[in-house]
């Protein structure tokens, strides 16, 4: 079973879909149930977020489906409705982002600043909550919340995580050697031995480029649904969904691999840097 967020999407895809087969509109089908049509647009759009069982038997009734058809879709209600794991973190992760990245197929991502989320160390996204102002217990959900995440990697439906990686970043993490020194250690082990990971090099002689701009990921999913971005900000960084700006996210993380050294001279480097830490 996929991540339920991204059963909620497709949940809310469905619905408008059969809507629209039915050949009816929003405020048609709000007359004849007695709703407003703000409510069905907040189901259709996945705004409200866990439309009851009951609420969608009575649309699916209404749209004329029956059978097995019906019954997938009551399916999918019920998986969207379950409470996942990073509900418990909301403190420390963003909850939108993580309920994506967890369905996701294929993850491509540009840090920044920072060593990638899933490739972190456990003392690294400490040291990392700590540098913006969190509390040691914080800090300890941080971890945990991480560590929970990085499980997508073994995921059997994740085909490619794809992350460049800045030279500044590590760098940045140089000031502690024993830090640096670890989590060198396993960037090499995930860019080795972990066939469905590939970690590329950015170094700072590279200079400015297209991904200058600022950190952000783009999510792959199957069954022909649509791509997702999220550019990532001080105040938390949100989805972006439309096809335009989903193709521009594309667009400039191909340059960014592109001005990127390859994955071979990246092992090869990052060897390098922890023989001399």
């Amino acid at each position: 079973m996929t991540s339920p967020t991204v059963r909620r999407r497709r949940l809310s895809a469905e619905l408008r879909r059969r809507r629209v087969q039915a050949g009816m509109t929003l405020s048609d089908v709000a007359d004849v149930l007695e709703w407003s049509p703000a409510k069905l647009g907040h189901i259709e759009t996945g705004i409200r977020k866990w439309p009851s069982v009951m609420e969608v038997s009575a649309l699916l009734k209404l749209y004329g489906v029956t059978g097995g058809q019906r019954e997938a879709i009551l399916t999918m209600v019920r998986e969207s409705r379950l409470r996942p794991w990073w509900t418990e973190y909301e403190d420390v992760l963003s909850s939108a982002y993580v309920g994506n990245e967890a369905g996701a197929i294929a993850i491509d991502t540009y840090a920044g600043m920072l060593v990638p989320d899933l490739l972190q160390v456990p003392e690294y996204t400490a040291a990392m909550a700590r540098s913006q102002g969190r509390g040691e217990r914080a800090a300890e959900r941080m971890v945990a919340a991480f560590l929970k995440r990085q499980e997508v990697l073994d995921r059997d439906n994740l085909q490619r995580y794809h992350a460049v990686l800045e030279e500044d970043a590590l760098r940045r993490a140089g000031s502690d050697p024993d830090l640096l020194h670890t989590q060198l250690r396993r960037l090499i082990e995930l860019a080795r031995e972990h066939d469905r990971v590939t970690i590329q090099l950015l170094p700072t002689a590279a200079g400015l480029h297209a991904g200058s701009a600022g950190p952000f990921t783009v999510l792959e999913f199957d069954e022909g649904e649509a791509s997702l971005a999220f550019v990532d900000a001080t105040h938390g960084g949100g989805i972006v969904e439309s096809e335009e700006a989903v193709k521009d996210c594309q667009q400039v993380w191909r340059q960014v691999v592109a001005t990127a050294i390859s994955p071979e001279d990246t092992v090869t480097t990052l060897k390098r840097l922890s023989l001399l830490t």
